[in-house]
């Protein structure tokens, strides 16, 4: 009999919904969808609200330091960071979200955080499915990578 091997696994755990968040997970889950791995990302608190309806939408960039903490900075921060996304060719985050979900990454929400911030689940974008920490502990702790991004 012969037995299919298993695919090596991958994990990102995402708890930030902005830019700086948002992108490394969804850029390290493609790629390691691309190498040939199972590839899940996690999506808990505040990272929570990219897999809701437009969240990946209303993700902001909030600089470092004191100049995040200026009134009207982060929006200013935003629109420039999205230029540059945009100069440099990068998929906006709802776009990258596509992209992944198309090279088989599968977006998780966080059961805990849904029933904590007392989310609808039909809320969720297309195609996300809600887990248990139990169960993504169950498949991060046969992944060959796991990082908390």
């Amino acid at each position: 009999m012969n037995e299919k091997p298993q695919r090596e696994k991958a994990a990102f755990i995402c708890v930030k919904d902005t830019l700086d968040g948002a992108y490394p997970s969804l850029v390290l889950g493609i790629n390691a969808a691309r190498q040939g791995m199972e590839s899940k990302i996690f999506y808990s608190f505040m990272g929570l609200n990219l897999v809701l309806e437009g969240g990946a939408n209303r993700a902001k960039f909030f600089p470092p330091g004191v100049m995040g903490a200026v009134p009207g900075m982060s929006t200013i921060a935003t629109g420039m960071m999205k230029k540059k996304i945009e100069k440099a060719n990068i998929p906006s985050l709802g776009d990258l979200q596509e992209v992944a979900m198309i090279e088989g990454v599968e977006l998780v929400a966080c059961k805990m955080t849904v029933d904590m911030m007392e989310i609808d689940e039909s809320k969720l974008i297309e195609g996300a499915i809600v887990w248990t920490a139990e169960h993504f502990i169950k498949y991060a702790k046969d992944c060959k990578i796991c990082l908390f991004t």
